[in-house]
């Protein structure tokens, strides 16, 4: 996790709306950590690279599908509905979240009319 990572364009706006949101040391686009007097402008907002310890070590975790995305972890699934990935903590998950809703449904209305169907003899 030392090496320095490259962002893509997305990549990058998904960075920079996660450190606006949630990290604690950015301050209306400055780092509080390396203010020294003069107002700095945190490094993670200016750049196409993870350059912020800080960031990769607390605030990028919390975001488990980008973090699977730049890190290439195993937490990283393909839904087999719609193809996209999500970031999954089970081995046995099939579907992302927007599908499973939908696919539990589905299954649960094929059993419930398959309970109800009159029994032939």
């Amino acid at each position: 996790m030392s090496e320095v990572k490259r962002l893509t364009p997305p990549q990058s706006r998904k960075v920079n709306a996660l450190v606006r949101r949630t990290c604690c040391n950015c301050d209306n686009g400055n780092c509080i950590l390396l203010d020294d007097g003069d107002e700095c402008v945190c490094p993670q907002l200016i750049s196409y690279s993870l350059l912020c310890k800080w960031f990769r070590i607390a605030v990028l975790p919390a975001d488990k599908l980008l973090y699977a995305e730049l890190y290439q972890t195993g937490d990283r699934k393909k839904c087999t509905e719609c193809g996209a990935f999500f970031a999954s903590t089970s081995n046995s998950v099939k579907y992302c979240p927007g599908c499973r809703k939908r696919i539990t449904r589905r299954q649960a209305a094929e059993r419930m009319r398959k309970k109800r169907a009159p029994v032939t003899q």
